[in-house]
């Protein structure tokens, strides 16, 4: 299924850059074009005081605004915890809500959260919604939607392991995703063992012309010629 599987210090060693970082790191290697690769302002963050998390994408259909019509409750699929079991830790989970109305029920709530981070997730990302906050908030564990529902109303899984694409954002299963309060984009598996070097040198540089900016002796002279340096 994937022939790059980083190992826990390279992971690690993601999970310490802030997203804005990453993508600039990330467009130095030219591997796809800049406005690619992330999510839109259609989802966000809801718990932006956690760190950025790091984790192999686990995809998921649903559907839940509208009821069966053959039962009176859709069949719960226990087999989606042995495919999210089948990646490599850590794991995000990834689901596209493919009802007429998306969102209008949750998918992901306190009991999903808790099955879901026991099998080695650490975030949810979802075109879709999110509910029982206050309970899941204290758990570390991060979520990203397109924003808050009352009721789960008939979600329930129709597919996994398959692509979906969530706020613009196109992902496999398998693919490597970092998030934080910022939003959610994919590493190329290919040069993310290479990125946290690029990561430091940006952040540096970046660091150089802002405490110009802020330095009692700043000119626009000397901005130009701080600018004009060989960067990255």
């Amino acid at each position: 299924m994937m022939q790059v599987i980083l190992t826990p210090q390279e992971i690690e060693s993601l999970r310490r850059i802030d997203a804005c970082t990453l993508a600039n790191a990330i467009e130095t290697f030219n591997e796809r074009l800049r406005n690619e690769g992330f999510s839109s302002q259609s989802i966000h963050c809801l718990f932006p005081k956690l760190s950025p998390v790091v984790g192999y994408a686990a995809t998921v259909k649903i559907r839940g605004s509208a009821p069966p019509t053959a039962s009176d409750l859709y069949t719960d699929r226990t087999d989606l915890w042995d495919y999210v079991q089948s990646l490599p830790v850590p794991r995000i989970v990834v689901v596209q809500d493919v009802a007429t109305t998306p969102g209008l029920g949750s998918f992901l709530g306190a009991v999903h959260v808790n099955i879901l981070r026991a099998l080695g997730c650490v975030a949810a990302v979802t075109n879709g919604t999110v509910r029982d906050i206050p309970t899941i908030e204290p758990l570390n564990f991060q979520l990203f939607a397109s924003g808050v529902a009352v009721s789960h109303a008939y979600t329930h899984v129709v597919e996994f392991g398959r692509p979906v694409e969530v706020a613009g954002l196109k992902i496999a299963s398998g693919d490597l995703l970092h998030g934080d309060l910022h939003g959610v984009q994919s590493v190329p598996k290919e040069i993310a063992g290479k990125i946290p070097a690029v990561a430091r040198q940006i952040a540096a540089r970046e660091r150089e012309l802002i405490d110009l900016c802020q330095s009692k002796d700043f000119s626009p002279e000397k901005l130009r010629a701080a600018i004009g340096k060989k960067s990255i």
